[in-house]
């Protein structure tokens, strides 16, 4: 008997109709005879709203707050009243939203008290999204015959303190999978648990940042051994490009952990590029499905990848980024410029998205999220305040409205020419590369260009991914 972890996103949870589609899905793997662990995330907007309501009551609205609470709370009882059937299960459900709902309320109104929030109350604010869904998916999936049983996934999750960004303690989180979650599963038992969320030692609410859901979905599939985790969204697969750019995206049958590590990392919209961490080394097959369209096969994501008639495979993008270059004749030689530069954007609490330096060692440059680029600039030209004012270093250098273009394909990697033919086609197409970068991994090119030559750029070269 196969063990198939089921992530659900939000869209895929996201109404009553959508929910009865998730328990058709998973009714139909039971009865194939897998055991299947389910993992939810908030409804559709329901985050994005917590998270509103919080930014809300801090500025003192309580109207905001306790109307979006409302709203939140008639939400979920309508979802139950469809799906649930009448009953004591029902009734039980319905309380248990009235419970939660209050919560948030009162911390609403706590946040409102003191003016400002933490981000250990975000957490715990945030954390009623897939707290109520799961409540309701259980009790639905209970009335239609699936043994399911809903838990809280800080039960299992063991993480730091990290509030808002939490990293799980490896070792702790599975002794309790294996210890609480796989007893349960070998009873018979469906579990539908939240994703997104964990907890500390001391059992504080923590969540697991952006991405969080597929994240959670990969821990669980990676500590009791499925055979395959299932990422169920609103699209058909890891597509060619994005739909909304080139509509001549197709889906692609199959990619390797590398390509769409790469893929997630510039901007698909697909799986976020912690997901496959868990599993990579498990050699866990990973596939990416419709929930709405669920005869569709999807992409398949494993260890190889898979041949192509296109060396490059895929086209990505990230807009809202800002290029930032540290350059000055003194530099040439100098030991540390780099290093440094580097430790004050962490010090800023800033990821770097690429790096491209010319060998004269005179500059080299750098991609960050823009709403960043003011805070990383002056931590810089505070680390490097003495080799500016020598001269040796002219400043930091920021460059706004441009965009990370990325091509991948593992079939690159010892193709001679690829490189050639990717900016031969952005000269072609008067599109100015601004820096370039390539891993040593040869799995991707990434190159900067100003933002409003994004989209051109991206149709241009998925040109070279359809083959024409």
């Amino acid at each position: 008997m196969s063990t198939l972890t089921m992530k659900f996103g939000g869209t895929s949870v996201g109404s009553a109709d959508a929910i009865a589609s998730v328990m058709r899905i998973v009714a139909e793997a039971t009865q194939d005879g897998h055991r299947v662990i389910v993992v939810v995330s908030a409804m559709s907007g329901v985050t994005d709203a917590l998270i509103n309501s919080v930014r809300e009551a801090a500025a003192g609205n309580r109207w905001v707050y306790l109307s979006t609470s409302q709203k939140l709370r008639d939400r979920h009882i309508e979802a139950a009243n469809l799906l649930i059937n009448p009953g004591a299960d029902r009734q039980a459900v319905i309380a248990e939203i009235e419970a939660l709902m209050s919560q948030h309320v009162e911390m609403c109104n706590a946040v409102a008290l003191l003016g400002e929030s933490t981000p250990r109350i975000m957490d715990v604010v945030v954390s009623y999204g897939e707290r109520l869904s799961s409540r309701v998916i259980a009790a639905a999936m209970r009335g239609q015959g699936i043994k399911a049983q809903q838990y809280d996934a800080g039960q299992f999750i063991v993480t730091n303190d990290e509030f808002t960004s939490a990293i799980p303690l490896w070792d702790e989180t599975e002794v309790r999978i294996r210890e609480k979650l796989i007893p349960a599963i070998a009873s018979g038992i469906t579990p539908v648990i939240t994703g997104f969320i964990g907890a500390t030692r001391a059992g504080n609410i923590t969540t697991l940042g952006r991405g969080g859901s597929d994240y959670s979905g990969a821990i669980f599939a990676a500590y009791t051994d499925s055979d395959e985790l299932v990422i169920w969204t609103d699209v058909d697969g890891v597509m060619t490009t994005d739909p909304r750019v080139d509509a001549r995206a197709r889906v692609l049958p199959q990619v390797s952990y590398q390509e769409v590590g790469e893929l997630a990392f510039y901007g698909a919209k697909v799986l976020h590029p912690k997901t496959v961490q868990p599993i990579l080394n498990r050699g866990i097959p990973m596939r990416v499905r419709n929930t709405f369209n669920p005869s569709h096969p999807g992409t398949l994501i494993t260890d190889a990848a898979a041949a192509t008639d296109t060396v490059i495979k895929a086209v990505t993008s990230i807009k809202h980024v800002s290029l930032l270059t540290v350059s000055g004749k003194g530099m040439m030689g100098v030991p540390g410029i780099a290093g440094r530069t580097f430790l004050a954007t962490a010090g800023a609490a800033t990821s770097i998205l690429m790096i491209s330096q010319a060998s004269s060692e005179q500059s080299f440059c750098f991609v960050i999220p823009s709403e960043r680029a003011l805070s990383v600039k002056e931590s810089i030209e505070t680390e490097l305040r003495a080799e500016i004012a020598r001269q040796d270093v002219e400043g930091v250098e920021v460059l706004p409205d441009v965009a990370v273009v990325t091509v991948v394909g593992s079939g690159m990697r010892g193709t001679p020419g690829v490189a050639g033919r990717v900016f031969s086609v952005m000269g072609t197409s008067g599109v100015n590369v601004i820096a370039i970068a390539q891993g040593a991994s040869e799995c991707s090119i990434s190159f900067v260009i100003s933002d409003d030559q994004r989209d051109q750029a991206v149709v241009a070269l998925h040109e070279l991914a359809l083959g024409q």
